[in-house]
C-alpha cells in the first residue's frame, strides 16, 4: 500500500512538472539542461531530449541569457536563491517580453547543491499594467502646475515620450489663445489649428514636423480632424486608407510620417467638459508593438486629465484678458496735459496666477491751475479687482471735483469704502473663497496717496491712507522719502487721516508708486526703498527715462520673469511754476463801488499780458463775481488772475456761503449773473478754504 501511494505522488509530481503552465528547466552543477518541462520545450521550440546537456546560453544567444546563467552559477556558489527581473526572449518571440526568472538551489539527501532549478513568468502584462498606472500618476502630479496653456501641453508631451510614444503633439483649436468660448457643437468641417507643443524621442526623423506656434489647417476628412467631428480615438497604421486619404490633401505631411519610420498613430481628442480643445496624436516609430486597446486607454486618461488643466487655462487667459481689457479702460487713456506738472507713469499687471490688480494711479486737473495726484492699491485681482479700483477712483475725481483737501478727501473715501463693505457682508457666505471677493468688491484694505500741487505758491498737500510714502527729488538731485502721517488703509475707520504740508521749488520731482514696485525682487521693504531712492537720485534725460531706470533697478529680475509677482504702478512727476510776472492780486474793500475799479484793474493787467481778445467777457465776470463776494459774502475780498493756458479769475471772500446757478424769471431783478458766467467761462466752481471760499471762473484764450 505505502509502496502504491509512493508511486503515484512520483507521477503526480512528474506530470506537475511536465504539465506546468509555468517554464521549468533543471540543471546540473555544469549549469547543463538536465530536465525540461513541456512549456519549455515549446518556448524554445526544442525538445527535451535535443535540450539535454546544453548550457542556457547555447540555447539562448542573447545579453539576458548570459544575465541569467551567471544568476545560476551565484546560486551553486551561495546556496542561496536568486530572482532575476530581465528581457528573457526566447527564440521566435516578438518584442522585448519582461520576465521574472527564479532560480532555486537543488539539494540532495546529503543537503549538498546538485543543481538549479529555473522557472519563469511571462509578467510583460503586469509590467505593462504597472507602468501604465505609474504614467497616470505621474501624469497627475506633473500636468497642470501652472495655468499657462503651452507648459500645460508641454507637460503632456513630456510626460508620454519616451515611455508611452516616440512623438506627441498637442494641436489647440486658435480660439483657445485667447480664452475664448468654444463654437457649440461637434466641428465637422475644416479646421485651423496651433502647435502647441510636441516631444520626440528622436529628433532628426522629425526635424521637419510643424513647431509649438505654427498653424495648420487640416480637411474634414484627415485623421486630425476626425476626432474633433466624433469625440472618439483614431487609432491608424501608416498603412490604413486614412492616411493615404490624408495623402491625398496633403502629401508633405503625409511624407514626413511615413518618413518618420512611425507605424502606429493615435488621435485623441482634447476634451473637457463636454467640449472639444483640440487634439493630441502620439505616435510610434522605434518601438515596435503598435498601439492597442490599452494603449487607448492609457491615452485617453492622461489626455483627459490634460484637457482639464488646458481648460483651466484658458478660463484663467480669458478672465486675465477681461481684467487687462477693464483695467486698460478704468486707467487714463493719457494723463491730461498742464501747466503745473511734468508727468510720466508705467503699470505693470502681475504674472502668472495672480494677474491683473488694483493698482492705479491718476493725474486730475483742478481750479486755480493746480493739480492733484492719485496713486492707490486694491486688495485683490482680478476682474474683482479691478472694477473696485474702478470704483474708487471715479469716487476720488467726483470728491477732487469738489475741491477737497486730501485729508478731507480720503475720510469721505474711508466711509464709502465702509458702506459698501457693509452692503456686501449684508449677502452673507460660507464660502471662504467668496468672502475674500466680497471684501474686494467693498475695498476694504485698499491703500491711496492724495496730492496737490499748486504751481502759484509752489506748495503741495499731501495725505495717505496706508500707502507707501512718496519720494521726493530735490532740484539738486538729492533724493529722500517724505515723512507723511501713514492713515490706516481704507474701510477700517478710527483714526482721522492727517495732510503734510511741504514746499516744492520748481524742478523737483515727485515719485508716487504702489508695494508692489519696491517689493518686486525683494520682500524687504528696506531694501526696496533703498534702490528706489537711488535710482531716482541718478540723472535722467527724461521723465521716461526715469520710470525706465526705476523698473530696471526696482522691478523683476529679467532673468527670471518679465512680469512682477505683484501689481506696479508708478507716477512720476517734475513740478513747474507759474511766475509771479503771471499773476496778479488785488485785496478790495467791501464796497460796490469798487466793482468798477476791479474792472478797469482787470482791462488793464489783460491789456499789459496782450491778452486783448478777453477783455469784454473777463470785465463781465470780474464785475459779477466781485459784487457777489461784496452783496453776500463777508469781507475781506480779493481778487486774482492769473494768466494760464486760459485766464484764471479768482475771487475770495471769508464767507462760506456757495452761490447757486438758478434761472431767473421775467420780472426777476437779480439771479442771472451765475448764468451770465456759466455761459461765458468753460467752467467754474466754489472751492472752501479755511479762510472762507473762493469762486472761481476758468476763460477761454483760445481762437473760437
Amino acid at each position: 500500500m505505502t509502496r502504491h501511494r509512493s508511486d503515484e505522488d512520483t507521477e503526480l509530481a512528474e506530470l506537475g512538472f511536465a504539465q506546468s503552465p509555468c517554464t521549468v528547466a533543471l540543471f546540473d552543477t555544469d549549469l547543463r539542461v538536465v530536465r525540461a518541462n513541456a512549456e519549455m520545450q515549446r518556448a524554445v521550440a526544442l525538445p527535451e531530449d535535443r535540450m539535454r546537456g546544453l548550457r542556457l546560453t547555447e540555447i539562448l544567444v542573447h545579453a539576458a541569457g548570459e544575465e541569467t546563467e551567471q544568476a545560476m552559477r551565484k546560486v551553486l556558489e551561495t546556496g542561496e536563491r536568486r530572482q532575476v527581473e530581465n528581457r528573457l526572449r526566447f527564440p521566435g518571440e516578438p518584442g522585448e517580453p519582461a520576465r521574472s526568472v527564479t532560480l532555486a538551489p537543488l539539494r540532495g539527501r546529503t543537503g549538498r547543491v546538485c543543481g538549479v532549478c529555473l522557472t519563469a513568468h511571462d509578467t510583460t502584462e503586469h509590467d505593462r499594467a504597472r507602468e501604465r498606472l505609474l504614467l497616470i500618476n505621474e501624469a497627475g502630479s506633473r500636468i497642470g502646475s501652472t495655468l499657462d496653456i503651452t507648459r500645460t501641453a508641454q507637460e503632456l508631451v513630456d510626460t508620454a515620450v519616451p515611455r508611452f510614444a516616440d512623438y506627441a503633439a498637442v494641436d489647440l483649436l486658435t480660439f483657445i489663445d485667447h480664452g475664448d468660448e468654444p463654437p457649440p457643437g461637434p466641428l465637422t468641417g475644416s479646421v485651423t489649428m496651433r502647435r502647441a507643443a510636441a516631444a520626440y524621442a528622436a529628433g532628426e526623423v522629425w526635424a521637419g514636423s510643424l513647431q509649438p506656434g505654427d498653424l495648420a489647417d487640416y480637411p474634414a476628412s484627415s485623421p486630425a480632424a476626425q476626432p474633433l467631428a466624433t469625440g472618439l480615438t483614431g487609432v491608424y497604421e501608416t498603412t490604413d486608407a486614412a492616411i493615404d486619404g490624408w495623402a491625398v490633401h496633403d502629401p508633405a505631411r503625409a511624407a514626413r510620417i511615413r518618413l518618420s519610420g512611425a507605424h502606429s498613430v493615435l488621435m485623441v481628442p482634447l476634451r473637457a467638459r463636454g467640449v472639444t480643445l483640440g487634439v493630441v496624436r502620439f505616435a510610434r516609430s522605434d518601438r515596435p508593438e503598435p498601439f492597442e486597446q490599452d494603449d487607448v486607454l492609457l491615452a485617453e486618461e492622461i489626455t483627459s486629465r490634460a484637457a482639464v488643466c488646458v481648460d483651466n487655462a484658458r478660463r484663467y487667459t480669458r478672465e486675465r484678458v477681461t481684467a487687462e481689457t477693464l483695467q486698460r479702460t478704468l486707467l487714463p487713456l493719457r494723463l491730461p496735459d498742464q501747466t503745473a506738472l511734468e508727468v510720466a507713469s508705467r503699470y505693470l499687471p502681475a504674472a502668472g496666477r495672480v494677474g491683473v490688480g488694483g493698482d492705479w494711479f491718476d493725474v486730475i486737473p483742478l481750479s486755480g491751475a493746480r493739480v492733484a495726484m492719485v496713486v492707490g492699491d486694491v486688495v485683490g485681482h482680478g476682474v474683482q479687482a479691478a472694477a473696485t479700483m474702478g470704483r474708487l477712483r471715479t469716487a476720488i475725481r467726483a470728491l477732487a471735483d469738489i475741491d477737497l483737501p486730501p485729508d478731507e478727501l480720503l475720510t469721505h473715501l474711508d466711509d464709502l469704502v465702509i458702506r459698501t463693505s457693509a452692503e456686501v457682508d449684508g449677502a452673507a457666505s460660507t464660502d471662504a473663497v467668496a468672502d475674500a471677493a466680497a471684501e474686494a468688491a467693498g475695498g476694504l484694505g485698499a491703500t491711496c496717496l492724495y496730492a496737490v500741487y499748486d504751481p502759484v505758491s509752489l506748495h503741495c498737500s499731501l495725505a495717505r491712507a496706508g500707502h507707501p510714502p512718496p519720494a521726493r527729488v530735490g532740484p539738486d538731485g538729492t533724493a529722500d522719502f517724505l515723512d507723511l502721517p501713514a492713515g490706516l488703509p481704507l474701510g477700517l475707520g478710527g483714526l482721522p487721516f492727517e495732510a503734510a504740508e511741504i514746499d516744492l521749488p520748481e524742478g523737483s520731482l515727485l515719485a508716487l508708486y504702489t508695494k508692489g514696485l519696491i517689493e518686486a525682487r525683494d520682500p524687504d521693504l528696506d531694501e526696496g526703498l533703498t534702490r528706489l531712492r537711488q535710482a531716482l537720485g541718478r540723472p535722467a534725460p527724461s521723465l521716461d527715462a526715469v520710470c525706465d531706470a526705476v523698473l530696471t533697478a526696482t522691478g523683476p529680475d529679467r532673468g527670471r520673469s518679465d512680469r512682477p509677482g505683484a501689481d506696479i504702478a508708478l507716477l512720476v512727476a517734475r513740478t513747474r511754476a507759474i511766475g509771479a510776472s503771471d499773476v496778479v492780486t488785488w485785496s478790495l474793500p467791501s464796497d460796490p463801488e469798487v466793482v468798477a475799479q476791479a474792472r478797469t484793474r482787470t482791462t488793464d493787467q489783460l491789456a499789459a499780458w496782450g491778452l486783448d481778445q478777453a477783455v469784454f467777457t473777463s470785465e463781465l465776470v470780474v464785475s459779477e463775481l466781485v459784487t457777489n463776494a461784496i452783496r453776500y459774502g463777508q469781507p475781506p475780498v480779493q481778487l486774482r488772475l492769473i494768466h494760464d493756458r486760459d485766464l484764471i479769475c479768482e475771487v475770495s471772500d471769508a464767507g462760506s456761503s456757495s452761490p447757486h446757478l438758478r434761472r431767473a424769471r421775467v420780472y426777476d431783478e437779480g439771479g442771472r449773473g451765475l448764468m451770465l458766467v456759466a455761459q461765458l467761462t468753460q467752467q467754474w466752481g466754489t472751492r472752501h478754504t479755511p479762510q472762507g471760499k473762493t469762486i472761481w471762473a476758468d476763460i477761454s484764450l483760445r481762437p473760437a
